[in-house]
């Protein structure tokens, strides 16, 4: 059986050679007067909602603060969605596993607001365990976002097939999942469980 250690550098985000990290964090506005004479540059963070004269609030506090995580399908009536700051489901659905119809396409939707900066490369890793031993990990990039001028959430979406048949169906799965930065940050870490059947 693998342990924490393990499960952490597990949930590592791949590194990238050559890559520096960012270094101090600098507030929105700050970042947008840099290099202010680059008009690409300067088109790139608008495009991330970076323009001059958002305020000049103390960047403190996490840069990105997770929301919630779904599940959408075309098989599903309703989607299965899960607030990060519900602390009785989050812990529920860590001991009762959630069921997620076997075969299917599904969209995995994750809902943040970044407070302040920039947050470059955040990613998604979910490590997945059935009886003590891996069997599946995703490492998804969602992008790199800065904070919304309406303090609208932004949104990372992927698409994801669930496993089928008998051997599938057998036994609960626990998947540890985190949200990070491309600095290594970890902005959520979370622990749920599901089980795979025939319907929702």
């Amino acid at each position: 059986m693998s342990s924490v250690n393990d499960d952490n550098e597990d949930l590592k985000p791949s590194t990238t050679p050559g890559y520096r990290p960012s270094g101090p964090a600098k507030t929105a506005d700050e970042y947008a007067k840099l290099d202010a004479e680059d008009e690409s540059l300067a088109r790139w963070k608008a495009s991330l909602g970076i323009t001059p004269g958002q305020g000049s609030s103390a960047a403190s506090g996490p840069k990105l603060t997770v929301l919630t995580l779904e599940l959408h399908s075309p098989t599903l009536s309703t989607p299965l969605v899960f607030s990060m700051d519900d602390a009785a489901k989050m812990a529920d659905i860590k001991k009762n596993p959630i069921t997620i119809k076997e075969g299917v396409d599904y969209t995995v939707r994750i809902t943040f607001k970044v407070n302040h900066s920039i947050v470059t490369g955040v990613q998604y890793i979910q490590l997945v365990k059935r009886g003590g031993f891996k069997v599946g990990k995703i490492e998804q990039m969602l992008g790199s976002f800065g904070p919304h001028p309406e303090g609208k959430p932004h949104e990372g979406k992927f698409e994801e097939e669930s496993p089928a048949g008998m051997v599938a169906r057998s036994g609960t799965y626990h998947a540890r999942s985190r949200v990070v930065d491309d600095d290594g940050a970890v902005y959520a870490d979370w622990e749920w469980s599901f089980k795979l059947a025939k319907e929702w």
